[in-house]
């Protein structure tokens, strides 16, 4: 439980020094997003879905 925690906190100051560092570039990104095909962004997630789950696996064995 502790390591979800932890990744959540990661992922949250990640993502705000993001917003905090380049906003106008954040909010570029958020609309491109936003104008995808969604397919694209189901293999796009899928693909880093696949890349952390196997990160996670390396680094905890």
């Amino acid at each position: 439980m502790s390591d979800l925690l932890v990744a959540i906190g990661l992922f949250l100051a990640l993502e705000g020094a993001l917003y905090a560092g380049l906003p106008a570039q954040a909010r570029k990104m958020a609309f491109e997003v936003s104008q995808m095909n969604e397919s694209y962004l189901r293999k796009g997630g899928m693909i880093a879905l696949v890349i952390g789950v196997g990160l996670v696996w390396l680094v905890r064995g």
